[in-house]
Formats: C-alpha cells, structure tokens, sequence
C-alpha cells in the first residue's frame, strides 16, 4: 500500500511513495507526532538522478526487516534536496560537521524540535569496508536516545552553537582592489591540472564558475595562462566522455582525473553553465570545437529537457534498466553495425576499441581532434566531419529506442533562470532565431506560471506551482530577465528584473545582519535561518543577487543598488581569496565591482536592421562584465544608461563608456567594432 508520498508531486518522493517505510514528507504532520510521541526523527535527503539514493532505496527502504526497525523507532521524512535547498542546506551544514564530509543520500537523525544529533550519508545494508550497517546505525541510534540522552543533549547543544555562530553580522574586508583577483588567481592556479584540464584529481567535476573567473582575469590582465586553463579545461571535457559525443550535453562529473568515466546524470544547471561558459571562451578565441560543444548542449536542453508547456526539467538519471551509463555505452560490434559504412571514422574518432574503456564496454571520446584523426585516415578534414554526422545520427537514432534513463520533470525555477540566461545569450551572440524565441517562450512561462508580484516560486511539477522561492530562485530568474532584455531590448523584461530585485531586498534581506538569507523573512520557521554564500554546483543565492544588484546598479544608475551589491562582495573578500573554488560566481561579480561595467547603450528601433548590426558587434566580443540598453529614446525614462542619449540623424546611435569616460557616438557598425576592439580582448 503507498505511504504518504504518494500524494506528492516531486519525482523523488514518488519514487518512495511504495516502500514499506511510514515515510512523511516534510512538513507539521511528521513533526508534531515525533513531539507527541518523543522519537527522534529519521531525515532522508536525496533527489531523483542520484545514483547512490536508488542504491540504498533497494537495499534498505524496500527490505522489510529495516522498515520495520525504521517505524517502531523514528518518524521517517523525506525530503527531495532538489525542492527544499534550505533544509538540504541546514543538515548538510550538521553532517559536514560531525563526519568531516557530505553527500547524498544524507541521512539525519533529529529531535523533535529538528536539531540533528547524528548524520552520514550512504550506509549500506551491512558491515562494509569500515562502515556500518544501516540496520546496526538505526539500533544504535534508537538506543542512545533512549538510554544515552545526556550524549545525546551534548551534541545538540554543540548543533546550536553551531548554527548561532552561521547567523553573526557580516562586516566589510575593506575596499576592493586587482590584488584580490591576483591572489584568487595564483590559488586556482597551484591546483590546476596541466595534463588534464580542471582542478585536482579524481572524482573531478567541471568547477564551471572558477574557470569563468579565470576567462575574465585573462581580460583584464592578459595574463595567458588564465585563458589557457579556461579554454583547455573546456577542451578537455568536450572531449572527454563527461560530453555525451551522441546526444550532447555534459553529464555531472567524472570518477577518474581523466574527464573520461562520467557520473553518468545530467543535470540541467550544469549544462546551463557549461554553456554559457562555452559561449564566453568562443567569443574571445573563436574555437570552432568549442562553439560545437555549446551548439550541441544548447540543443541538447531544447530536444531532451524542455517541457511541452515551457520551462526545463530538471535532470536525467544516471541508471536505466537498473546499470548505470547502460543508454550511452557501446560495444564495437553494435556500433559497427549501427554506423554502417561510417564505422571506421566513428571508430576512430571516438575511440572505440573490441575491449572497451568501461566494464567492456565504450564511453565515446575524442582522444585525438579531428585533424589528427583525419590525416591518420587519409581523407579529408571535411570528408570525416560529413561521415561523422551521418553516424552521429544514426547512433542517436539506434540509441533513442533503448529504455531512457528516468527523466525528473519537476521545473525548478532557479535552474531555468541559470538555463534561460544561458539560452538568451547564446541566441544573441550566435544570431539563432529559433533560440530567441525558445528564450522568450520560456521567459514568458516562467513569469507567467512562477512569479507573481515579484515572488518567485520554487518547483512547477505536473500543473502546479508549489513551494516559496529561495534567494537563488528569485536572482537567477532576475538575471535571466535582463539576459532577455539585452537579447530582445524590450523594456518589459528589465522592469521584471527590477521588481524582483525589489523583493529581494524587502524580503531576503537582514538589517541586524546585514546580509541576504536564503529564505524570505516570512519562510516557515526552521532550526536556523540558512545563509549559504558558497557557489557549489550552483552559484549561491548570495553571488548571484551581488551580479545582480550590481547589473542592476548600473542600467539603471541606482548607487543604493550598487552599494549593496558591493557590500556583498567586500565581506567575502577574504574567504574569496583564499578560497576562490568556493566562490567561482562570487568572483565575476567582484570583477565588476573591481573594474566596473562597460556600457554600451544603443539608441534606435530594436527592428531596424541597422540597430541589429550594431549589437551584433557586442556579441561577437567578449566583454567580461558587460552592462547593456537599447531602444528608442521614448523608453529611456528610469533607464539610466539610455539617459539624455538620442538617435544621430534618424538612424541608430551606439554609446561605449567604461570607467566614467566615453566614446563618440556612432552609427556605423564598423566604427562601433573598432571602439569594442579597444575594451575587449581577444585570442582570436
């Protein structure tokens, strides 16, 4: 008989809703009887592409002895991470803690009044390797609580003083300056993998937001090798079986240092910055594998992640057919017989051997570029890319008839406003129509189902929206508003931006703190209010309101708006610098408050082929913090860039300004390219 999760929406906890386990999800039902009855509180956390969570799903959450245990002993909640981040955040922080790591599944044990005493995360179904049962953590935990309180009250007490010390003030580091940036860069650096690309060794995942850092720092100090381990680094994973070379995308990270065996999920916030990051490392050096990769992810989220009504999904498993990577692995025979006169340039190309790389089968990857393998095969550069798009498609084709991996439909408003930015941009640099409107459709979808008034919702999932937005939900969705406005210069989309920067600051921000929360001052009440300010998989909440205060600040010319987002960054300084992997989106924004915007403002008709040459030029360029407005001079009103500017003779006018100075206007697209040339760089 179904517990109680089968009333819910999120994909995760369907995935429970049978389990013999009286599972609750989160909420006062679960929490009031743990009171009434005094047990302690079993919190189950994990989200539905996670590969060990379906791990110990089988081997504990369906053996009936363990339920059994599990509900003579505690109140059982669980909780997808996916649609509750604070309170993932707030027991993660616990875990973390009390074991030195973290991860999913999490496993927390808690009173009733929801302090944790005890943590892990994956606890297999017996002793193993040094870890213990979960059936011997379960006994051992039923009994200290009812023989062992005074242990038990010594840990919460520890738990308390642990959350009182995340909730002090915040106060500035003093005054930005390039030495901070220098010293954040020098760190990345000692950590770079020179072989590989990427920071350490194994497991290795993207780091996305510090490799961007690097792009920029690069920018503004030609500093070559900065660009070298931002371009190689993309490299390396469009090359590497991370990169699905069949379908596209990227999955999360790899087992290895190598970029080859891949955790085999894909999760739609990790290709959103991986594309964006893509398009940035393309606009300052035109690398055409490059620029493929970022086609192939883009289209990857169009074909595979979008939902018929707009908006993305959230992530694709890693398992099917109960094997993980079982849809994207070959063997050379069935490859072969796939590809069909193509076979020997896809062999070759993507490596594929009778033994296999991967449990005797194959991940594809590029261990040799296309130059390189083509001139080994005697044909033509040309003649291999044709022959390797046929069997691409074939492969693709053969592959979409094998049982998909489960695909996790919540929509997650935070994610598509990182997808959507990155979706807007792309159409506007590389001139694609069919992204444009993919972007404004699902622009208009997530205003349209997810905000009102400026408060951002959380999850879209089967119909409903549900659940108050996080400080993240509501700056990446902002941030993707004003990507739409520079894409469509429509001035519906800035105006979205600015109400919900609006809330940010009457809701998520603290006076007697003086900082942003996660939460809104009106959440539901947890153990603590949480306030997580490193980017992780994704960037914080915290960095992205910083670029987007700052962004903000300047299109508008509000100093209030730029002070804030400046006072951010300055009282993070310290831990930034010395700790730059950890705040990799937190560093682009104190790029801009280092070195401040560049402006460029075009004045005309949005529709008049003239203006669209124009901002063409600003595409084409990398420009790492960039502040854009345009339009007729009739829109300028509260548009502080557009102020007191106007179209020369009827036709449409650009303005360059970066650092209070300002160039001539001009209406010739070539003359605008040669003033970018002088604010951007390029290794083209």
């Amino acid at each position: 008989m179904p517990n109680r999760l089968a009333s819910e929406t999120s994909p995760y906890l369907l995935q429970h809703a049978d389990n013999p386990v009286d599972w609750y999800p989160w909420g006062p039902e679960a929490i009031e009887r743990a009171r009434v009855e005094h047990k302690p509180i079993l919190l189950s956390i994990g989200y539905a592409a996670c590969h060990w969570c379906h791990v110990m799903a089988h081997e504990s959450f369906e053996n009936e002895a363990t339920a059994r245990i599990m509900n003579e002993r505690f109140v059982n909640v669980k909780v997808d991470r996916e649609e509750r981040p604070d309170v993932d955040g707030i027991y993660m922080q616990a875990v973390q803690a009390m074991t030195g790591h973290g991860g999913w599944p999490m496993t927390v044990f808690l009173t009733p009044e929801l302090v944790p005493f005890y943590g892990g995360t994956y606890f297999p179904p017996a002793d193993r390797q040094g870890m213990p049962s979960f059936t011997r953590v379960l006994l051992a935990i039923a009994d200290a609580w009812a023989t062992k309180q005074d242990q038990v009250s010594r840990t919460v007490a520890s738990m308390r003083e642990l959350y009182s010390a995340a909730s002090e003030g915040a106060f500035s580091h003093g005054p930005l300056s390039p030495a901070l940036l220098e010293r954040a860069y020098r760190a990345l650096a000692r950590v770079y993998d020179e072989t590989h690309g990427g920071f350490g060794g194994a497991p290795k995942f993207p780091q996305v937001m510090a490799l961007d850092f690097l792009l920029r720092y690069w920018s503004r100090t030609g500093t070559e090798h900065a660009l070298h381990m931002a371009r190689d680094s993309f490299v390396h994973m469009v090359r590497g079986g991370i990169h699905d070379q069949i379908g596209g995308g990227f999955h999360r990270y790899t087992v290895d240092a190598i970029w080859l065996v891949p955790h085999f999920e894909k999760m739609l916030y990790d290709n959103a910055l991986l594309a964006r990051l893509g398009l940035h490392i393309w606009q300052a050096t035109g690398n055409a594998e490059i620029r493929a990769g970022v086609e192939d992810t883009i289209e990857w989220a169009l074909l595979e992640m979008r939902a018929p009504a707009g908006g993305f999904y959230s992530s694709l498993d890693a398992d099917s057919e109960g094997e993980e990577g079982k849809f994207y692995v070959w063997s050379e025979e069935k490859l072969r017989a796939v590809a069909g006169a193509d076979a020997d340039a896809a062999v070759a190309y993507w490596g594929v051997t009778a033994g296999g790389n991967f449990e005797g089968h194959n991940i594809l990857n590029v261990p040799a570029p296309l130059s390189v393998v083509s001139r080994r095969a005697h044909v033509s550069e040309e003649a291999m890319r044709a022959s390797l798009a046929r069997a691409r498609q074939a492969l693709y084709d053969a592959r979409s008839k094998r049982v998909w991996p489960g695909r996790d439909e919540k929509i997650l408003a935070g994610w598509n406003g990182l997808m959507l930015r990155a979706l807007a941009d792309a159409a506007r640099v590389f001139r694609r129509d069919d992204w444009r409107a993919a972007a404004i459709e699902t622009g208009e979808f997530l205003f349209r189902e997810m905000v009102r008034d400026g408060r951002v919702s959380r999850t879209h999932t089967a119909g409903q929206t549900r659940l108050a937005g996080y400080l993240e939900d509501h700056a990446a969705v902002a941030l993707a508003a004003l990507a739409l406005y520079e894409l469509t210069f429509d001035r519906a989309w800035l105006d979205r931006a600015r109400t919900i920067g609006d809330v940010i600051l009457r809701w998520f921000w603290s006076a007697e703190t003086e900082t942003f929360f996660d939460t809104a001052s009106d959440h539901e009440t947890l153990v603590t209010r949480p306030r997580d300010v490193t980017d992780n998989a994704v960037p914080s909440g915290t960095s992205l309101t910083a670029e987007l205060l700052l962004k903000l600040g300047e299109l508008l010319h509000d100093p209030e708006l730029t002070r804030r987002g400046t006072w951010i960054v300055e009282t993070l300084a310290e831990p930034m610098a010395q700790h730059p992997q950890a705040f990799g989106h937190l560093l682009a924004a104190a790029d801009a408050a280092v070195h401040g915007f560049v402006e460029v403002a075009i004045v005309g008709e949005p529709d008049d082929a003239r203006f669209a040459a124009l901002a063409a030029e600003v595409g084409a360029r990398y420009v790492p913090a960039l502040a854009m407005a345009g339009g007729p001079a009739s829109s300028a009103e509260g548009i502080g860039l557009l102020a007191d500017r106007e179209a020369r003779g009827g036709a449409p006018t650009a303005y360059l300004c970066r650092g209070y100075t300002c160039e001539a206007p001009v209406t010739d697209a070539r003359a605008f390219a040669e003033q970018l040339e002088g604010v951007s760089r390029s290794a083209v």
